[in-house]
């Protein structure tokens, strides 16, 4: 039986390279199996799942307007790489896929943005999701992270902005060095 799966976690996490494995290991074993990857993320080369590991794979870009649902989709399993950049719409496509064609969806991805505010695709994926799985990460002093935070060239954490913006840094923090009370603050200022 198929079932859509998120995979969430703070930055650094391993997230693609997991992505990356599995889908490897599926395709080894004759599956057919089809990527996705926010078309924002650019860095590496448009339509490119790369992790900080040192692995990559080609995979179709998706953007705000893309539709996933496909009548005579042919694939056994998804992967999506960033799915916190899928908006609800998609979200349920994935659904449909599980549901009306027995299509298996592996997302991955972040919950909240810099501002600890949840990304679209992330808050349909924790509910509708037949599994949510956590991925560890640790920040600086080895305590779990939760939180990502952005930072400027200068190592100064950036409070205001856009939630998407490529480019910048980002670290992984716990949640209680992260100060949710003044990002929400922030937030609502700004």
């Amino acid at each position: 039986m198929a079932n859509l799966l998120f995979y969430y976690s703070a930055m650094n996490a391993g997230k693609s390279a997991l992505l990356l494995q599995q889908a490897h290991n599926l395709e080894s074993k004759g599956f057919r199996v089809k990527r996705w990857t926010s078309a924002l993320d650019s860095r590496e080369g448009q339509g490119k799942i790369h992790s900080r590991v040192g692995i990559s794979a080609k995979a179709e870009p998706f953007a705000g307007n893309t539709q996933l649902y496909r009548k005579d989709c042919g694939w056994d399993y998804i992967f999506v790489d960033e799915a916190q950049f899928l908006t609800k719409k998609q979200v349920l496509d994935l659904c449909r896929l599980v549901d009306e064609h027995d299509v298996t969806c592996f997302c991955y991805g972040l919950r909240t943005d810099f501002r600890g505010e949840p990304f679209e695709g992330a808050t349909y994926l924790m509910a509708w999701a037949d599994e949510v799985r956590e991925i560890p990460s640790y920040d600086n002093n080895g305590n779990k992270a939760q939180m990502n935070i952005r930072v400027d060239k200068a190592g100064n954490r950036v409070w205001h902005g856009t939630q998407v913006q490529i480019g910048y840094m980002y670290e992984s923090i716990h949640r209680q060095d992260f100060d949710l009370p003044r990002a929400l603050r922030t937030g609502l200022a700004g």
